[in-house]
């Protein structure tokens, strides 16, 4: 069985460091107001654009074994989609995986724009839906729609998609969204369609998981937390006559020895500002349950970074020292490529990692853990082939 692992591509500018290097990388503004991430220290511009940064960390985790890279999307970021178009033809078989919510576009017009990605890239388009937290963010997009009701507009959106997808005439008359006679054109038609990971984890997230994802993925979690949300997710995948495939998404601090990896959390830890971290959390206050999840680990105490460890090399305090998912990796090259080999045996097909800075990180990770980590593929010859030619 093939087993891919993804590299987080940042759409926000790239620190340096998350500590002793404040530099801001790619010619990119400084962070919103309030945000953890600092700005570049002499206020100039690097002289190397965003999208050549982006490119030229790309072509790394292509290099250092990496399948494919996230794009995420958020109000303080680039559009994925945009800068996935720009770079994909600066790489081979490098596979992006877009974040988007599908209530922001219609899935019409989403089916035509990604089978035209497809087209052009050879098939290397797959999608990360998220349905959005709530709160302030969601508001900052115009959409006041409430939790629930956002999962059924996603389920139907994917619906609608499939359809027109798959072949017209197709005609749909629901709850958002009405559509007679779709369908692509040629040379549309009969294009790969993206591969789906789904987040969500509450009822109504897993419902329409098990309906459309192809995999479902979690930020990580405590190992027993992560087995009993997969074990929900595959009883309703089940039920519905589908098979449950699974991904998780985790920061890594990763060094030769584990000693060097928790100076580097210390030395992160020292620069914290308890008034940033509190306006950042405040900006993502909302109705996710996976976020509340994430935020449970972490209690209130900012005095001793031992006291977030959850598990064996498993730290609740990444998203203190930048805009980080709550839980990482920390450990030496071989702890974090055996907590990868845990989460497999959980039930994990793929993983999507990332790493600050973004570039040297992924030649680290790609380097010395993934050949310790006996999940990961590289990409094969055919696929070289396929996106050379495309």
């Amino acid at each position: 069985m093939s087993f891919d692992v993804y590299w987080r591509i940042p759409m926000a500018g790239d620190r340096s460091s998350w500590r002793n290097h404040p530099k801001r990388r790619g010619d990119w503004s400084p962070p919103i107001p309030g945000s953890l991430a600092p700005s570049r220290r002499d206020g100039e511009p690097d002289g190397l654009s965003y999208v050549e940064h982006v490119v030229e960390i790309a072509r790394a985790t292509e290099a250092a074994g990496f399948v494919g890279g996230l794009l995420p999307s958020f109000p303080q970021t680039d559009d994925p989609w945009i800068v996935a178009a720009a770079v994909a033809r600066a790489t081979t078989t490098y596979r992006f995986m877009v974040a988007f919510q599908p209530g922001f576009l219609h899935p019409v017009h989403a089916a035509r724009m990604s089978a035209t990605f497809q087209r052009l890239s050879g098939g290397r388009l797959l999608f990360n839906i998220i349905t959005g937290g709530g709160g302030p963010a969601q508001l900052w997009w115009g959409d006041p729609t409430p939790h629930d009701d956002r999962y059924a507009r996603t389920t139907e959106f994917l619906d609608v998609f499939a359809g027109v997808w798959d072949g017209g005439p197709f005609e749909h008359h629901g709850r958002f969204y009405d559509v007679t006679d779709g369908g692509l054109p040629e040379p549309l038609a009969g294009q790969p369609r993206p591969e789906i990971y789904f987040s969500g984890s509450s009822a109504a997230a897993i419902e329409a998981v098990g309906r459309h994802a192809d995999y479902y993925l979690s930020w990580l979690e405590h190992p027993d937390d992560l087995r009993a949300k997969f074990d929900a997710v595959r009883a309703t995948c089940e039920a519905l006559g589908r098979t449950a495939k699974f991904s998780v998404r985790a920061h890594v601090v990763a060094r030769p020895t584990e000693e060097e990896a928790w100076r580097e959390v210390r030395l992160g830890w020292e620069r914290i500002d308890p008034e940033a971290v509190r306006q950042r959390n405040a900006r993502k206050s909302g109705d996710s349950v996976g976020a509340a999840r994430q935020l449970a680990y972490q209690g209130t105490s900012l005095e001793r970074y031992e006291d977030l460890i959850v598990a064996p090399n498993i730290w609740a305090g990444i998203s203190y020292l930048g805009d980080h998912p709550t839980v990482g990796l920390v450990g030496s090259y071989a702890q974090v490529a055996e907590r990868l080999n845990d989460l497999v045996e959980l039930g994990a097909d793929s993983l999507i990692l990332s790493g600050l800075p973004h570039l040297e990180e992924a030649y680290r990770v790609g380097e010395e853990v993934l050949p310790l980590f006996g999940g990961a593929r590289r990409p094969t010859p055919e696929l070289a082939t396929q996106g050379a030619a495309s």
